[in-house]
C-alpha cells in the first residue's frame, strides 16, 4: 500500500465558512448509473456530508451550493473536462479537485503534470482508503503518496530550472498561446482570449512548431507540459464571443 501523509494547507476560508463535513459538498464527475450510486451512498453514510454526482460535460446547476471536493472519474472523463474543471476550481474559494481511478502512479504524474490536484486515488485504493482521502481533503488538506509527491517536487524543479533558461527563442504572446493550448482551447477561443485575429493565432503557431520543433498540436501542448510545466486556469477576459462551458450537475 502506499505510504500516504497529510500536508495541512491554509486555504483561507471565506467568512461565515466551517469546514464541518456536514454542509460539505463532494461531487463526483462520472457516468451517472447504477454502480456510481452505490458508491455515492457509501461515501454519504461514511462522511456525513452531501454527496453529488454530475455527468460530464454536463452543468452545475445549483447556483447556492459550491463543491467541496470535486471528485474527476479517470475512466470517464476526457482531458479537455478535466481542464475545464481545472478553470472552474481557480475560480470557487475552497473547491478542491481530486481524481480517482487513475491506473498507477505514472498515470498519477502525468496528469498531474497538466493540471493541479489537490487529492490522487487510483484504481486499487481501497472505499475505506478513498473515504478516508476524502475527509483529508475535506479539511482542506493535500491526499497523495509520499513517493508521488516526491516525484512531483523533483518534476517541478526541473521545470523551475528550465524557467532560468531561454525557452526555445518564444515570445511572451508565444507562451501564453501555448499555454492556452494546454487548456484545449481552439483557435478561435484563443484569438477572443487575447482580442486578436484567428489569422494571427495561427501565425503564431506556425512559429511555435517550428521554434520547438513539433508538427502539430497535441505534440506541442507534451512539449510544452515537458518544460513548461501545468497550464495554468484562463483568466477571464470576457472575450468578443462565447466563453468555455464548465461542468455541472443535472438537475
Amino acid at each position: 500500500m502506499p505510504d500516504y501523509f497529510i500536508i495541512k494547507v491554509n486555504r483561507g476560508l471565506r467568512r461565515g465558512h466551517t469546514m464541518e463535513q456536514g454542509k460539505s459538498l463532494v461531487l463526483l464527475v462520472t457516468a451517472n448509473n447504477p454502480q456510481s450510486q452505490l458508491f455515492i451512498n457509501y461515501l454519504h453514510e461514511q462522511l456525513d456530508c452531501s454527496v453529488s454526482v454530475v455527468s460530464p460535460g454536463t452543468e452545475w446547476k445549483d447556483k447556492h451550493a459550491s463543491p467541496t471536493v470535486v471528485l474527476l472519474d479517470a475512466d470517464h472523463i476526457d482531458e479537455a473536462t478535466m481542464q475545464q474543471w481545472h478553470v472552474r476550481a481557480a475560480e470557487v474559494d475552497d473547491m478542491s479537485l481530486a481524481a480517482f481511478n487513475l491506473r498507477d502512479e505514472e498515470h498519477a504524474v502525468e496528469v498531474l503534470s497538466a493540471m493541479n490536484l489537490q487529492g490522487v486515488f487510483y484504481r486499487s485504493d481501497s472505499l475505506e482508503m478513498i473515504c478516508k482521502g476524502l475527509s483529508i481533503l475535506l479539511e482542506g488538506n493535500l491526499w497523495m503518496s509520499r513517493s508521488l509527491m516526491t516525484r512531483m517536487i523533483q518534476f517541478f524543479r526541473r521545470q523551475q530550472l528550465n524557467s532560468y533558461r531561454p525557452v526555445c527563442g518564444l515570445t511572451h504572446r508565444e507562451l501564453e498561446i501555448i499555454a492556452m493550448l494546454g487548456t484545449g482551447a481552439s483557435n478561435i477561443e484563443i484569438a477572443d482570449q487575447l482580442f486578436v485575429s484567428e489569422h494571427t493565432v495561427k501565425s503564431h503557431l506556425y512559429n511555435i512548431f517550428r521554434k520547438i520543433k513539433v508538427h502539430n498540436r497535441l505534440q506541442a501542448v507534451n512539449w510544452a507540459r515537458q518544460n513548461l510545466g501545468a497550464p495554468p486556469p484562463l483568466v477571464k477576459r470576457h472575450p468578443r464571443n462565447a466563453h468555455y462551458q464548465i461542468p455541472a450537475a443535472p438537475n
